[in-house]
């Protein structure tokens, strides 16, 4: 976990990652997946290759964590997900949108 490690965050070397939140030229955005707080970090204290969304451990890359994860995402959505009734006609109607002045 370089990345919390350089920042002398909490967790160090017990095992809990960072998400890579937010990756911009010098710096990243971090969320530690125990106790969901966000920091900044210098991206080079991400291992090399690391994107938005990969899940860092003891300063490894680790992609099993990161499709658990990816997964648990797409099942709570999936719970929330509200089904469209039969009949709902979701694309609008042919007339003008309502923002649009009549008059001409």
């Amino acid at each position: 976990m370089t990345a919390v490690m350089g920042c002398g965050g909490a967790g160090q070397g017990s095992g809990q990652g960072v998400q890579v939140d937010v990756l911009e030229d010098g710096r990243a955005r971090v969320v530690e997946l125990g106790t969901g707080k966000a920091r900044t970090v210098e991206r080079s204290s991400l291992p090399a290759g690391a994107r938005e969304g990969d899940v860092v451990v003891d300063g490894r890359l680790d992609p099993e964590l990161r499709a658990q994860l990816t997964r648990e995402v797409a099942e709570a959505r999936k719970r929330l997900a509200v089904p469209v009734p039969p009949g709902l006609d979701l694309g609008g109607s042919e007339d003008p949108p309502l923002t649009i002045r009549r008059e001409k």
